[in-house]
This record gives structure tokens, C-alpha cells and sequence, in this order.
């Protein structure tokens, strides 16, 4: 509990500058459109219900709602939450948002169409598990939608540093992936400037994780 405590406090410090990252804030047009374009390819469809996992400020929330998904949006940080109620309030769009642990949220299981989580794995203190938490979310043609990368080399970390700190390889995490799904996509994003608003360095990608083909193979043949 305190290392979450600590968690919480620093991204309630983050909260009042995160959107000034042109990612974070999608205040660019350029840079909104292109993550609309990319949630578009990962999102089955614009109806979808889905959770949040890690919210931040709200951006992604808001713009799937706008699109017309039923969304609930999930962060540890207070303040984080507290933006996010602000930035829905000012487009207009009614949005669930709660205070809680996005590596364990208290949300129903089987409900959702998507979870979806950027950049949070690195943050949390037990990433596998939450991975496992989060499959029991989905429905059987549900979706794990993650976009990830590398900012850092975390071998040079202080040794009570979070497991992925500095973030997880695409070819680590599809590794913790592949027992859990059935099928997994695959989208660099590294030079995609429009996404970021600048140019980056490390490896920036997107995994899109399915149920559907596995529990079909459980069922037996289908007609």
C-alpha cells in the first residue's frame, strides 16, 4: 500500500503540467487526429464499451467518447482524476471516472469490449498480474489494446525500481501476451511524429491482443 501511496503522490505532483506533452494533451490537431486514427484501427468499434486503465487526464477517454463509446476511465492519482473530470465536463460528454488501482481495478468482469492502457505498465509495481487482471475484464471477442515503448535503459535504475521501469520491449511483453490470447497485432510507432508531436527515440508500438480465436478453440467447431 505505500508503494502505491507513493505512486499516487507522484503523479498527483505530474497532473497539473502531464498535457503539455503534445500526446498528453492532444491540444494539436495534428496530433488529435492521429490518435483517433491509430484507437480507429485498434478499436473494434466506435460503440465500444471500454476501460481506461490508467487515464491520466483524460485525453484518450474523451476522444473515444466523442466518438460514441461508453467509457470508464481509471487512474490511482486524484489530481489526474480531478483534470479529467474538467476536460469531459468542457466537451460536453458525460464519462465515468474513478480514483483507483488500474493495475486492479473494481470493475466487472466480462464487461468490457477493449481495455485499453498507454503507457501505465511501466509504473506498475506488479505489471504480469495486472496483465492477468486485465484479461478477466474483456468479453470473449474482447480486446487488449496497449501502447507501450521503451524511454530508458532500466538496468541502470535504482534497484527498488518498479519491474518495467523505463518501460517494457514489444517483444518482452508479447512474450507475457502470447499464453494469455489468441492472436496479437502488432504496430510500431517510433516514426510516427504526428502521434508524439516530435520526433522520438526508443521504441514506441502498440499491441492489440485478442480473445475471440481462443475461446472459439475452447468451444469446439463452429458451424
Amino acid at each position: 500500500m505505500d508503494r502505491l501511496t507513493d505512486i499516487e503522490a507522484y503523479w498527483s505532483r505530474q497532473a497539473h503540467s502531464f498535457d503539455d506533452e503534445p500526446d498528453h494533451g492532444l491540444g494539436e490537431p495534428r496530433v488529435r487526429a492521429a490518435w483517433a486514427d491509430l484507437l480507429g484501427q485498434c478499436i473494434p468499434s466506435p460503440a465500444a464499451r471500454i476501460a481506461d486503465l490508467g487515464c491520466g487526464t483524460g485525453s484518450l477517454s474523451v476522444l473515444l467518447a466523442e466518438a460514441g463509446a461508453e467509457v470508464v476511465g481509471v487512474d490511482l492519482s486524484r489530481e489526474m482524476i480531478r483534470h479529467a473530470h474538467q476536460k469531459a465536463q468542457a466537451a460536453g460528454l458525460t464519462i465515468e471516472f474513478r480514483v483507483g488501482d488500474a493495475g486492479r481495478p473494481d470493475l466487472p468482469a466480462e464487461y468490457f469490449d477493449v481495455v485499453l492502457s498507454r503507457h501505465l505498465l511501466w509504473t506498475l509495481p506488479t505489471p504480469v498480474a495486472a496483465l492477468a487482471h486485465w484479461v478477466r475484464l474483456l468479453t470473449r471477442k474482447g480486446r487488449l489494446v496497449l501502447i507501450e515503448g521503451q524511454w530508458f535503459d532500466r538496468s541502470a535504475s535504482p534497484d527498488n525500481a518498479l519491474p518495467w521501469d523505463g518501460g517494457v520491449a514489444s517483444a518482452q511483453l508479447i512474450e507475457v501476451l502470447e499464453p494469455m490470447f489468441s492472436h496479437i497485432d502488432y504496430y510500431p510507432l517510433s516514426s510516427d511524429r504526428a502521434l508524439w508531436g516530435k520526433e522520438v527515440s526508443g521504441e514506441r508500438y502498440a499491441v492489440v491482443a485478442h480473445t475471440a480465436m481462443r475461446q472459439r478453440s475452447e468451444d469446439g467447431p463452429q458451424s
